[in-house]
């Protein structure tokens, strides 16, 4: 039981990675759009700068589940490097049920919160031209840290896995 829900969060992830992906090739195509009509036509639009960063932030928090899910997360080379599997296992468990877990299930709940009252107040850009509905790129934040909560749940099983089956080093 506890594998097929690893899998199905591990797929979250990963499904996160993919709309990461989408992003950042949207992003890139934002940009380039942007300079060509700054540079070639003079022409500046506050709503496509803005759409750079909401594009960039979205990229980034949606990334993080599947760089969990890939163990990809920077550690302390020091002390994670030459330990057995077990011993890696006690690493990941530890970190993630103390600093992740905490932080993340922290920031998602009062992130909620956030981004409800920006939809209740119907926050906008305050420049002219710039992107209304600021409450979606504010959603994003909680549901980000939602699905690293997730990742953070199968990076747990995982390790619940390794340490069942004993030290394989």
């Amino acid at each position: 039981m506890l594998s097929r829900l690893e899998t199905w969060i591990n797929k979250i992830s990963d499904a996160c990675g993919v709309i990461a992906s989408i992003l950042f090739v949207l992003l890139l195509f934002n940009i380039f759009y942007d300079v060509v009509a700054r540079y070639l036509f003079s022409q500046v639009s506050i709503g496509m700068q803005e759409m750079e960063w909401h594009l960039f932030a979205a990229m980034f928090l949606l990334a993080i589940p599947y760089t969990i899910r890939t163990d990809g997360n920077v550690r302390v080379d020091l002390i994670y490097e030459g330990r057995s599997d077990r011993g890696k296992a006690l690493i990941n468990l530890f970190g993630t049920l103390v600093l992740l877990l905490p932080f993340v299930l922290l920031i998602a709940w009062f992130g909620i919160d956030f981004a409800y009252q920006a939809f209740d107040l119907g926050e906008g850009s305050g420049d002219p031209g710039g992107l209304p509905h600021r409450w979606i790129i504010k959603a994003v934040i909680p549901l980000s840290f939602f699905m690293m909560a997730l990742a953070g749940v199968a990076v747990v099983i995982r390790s619940l896995k390794v340490l069942k089956q004993g030290d394989n080093s």
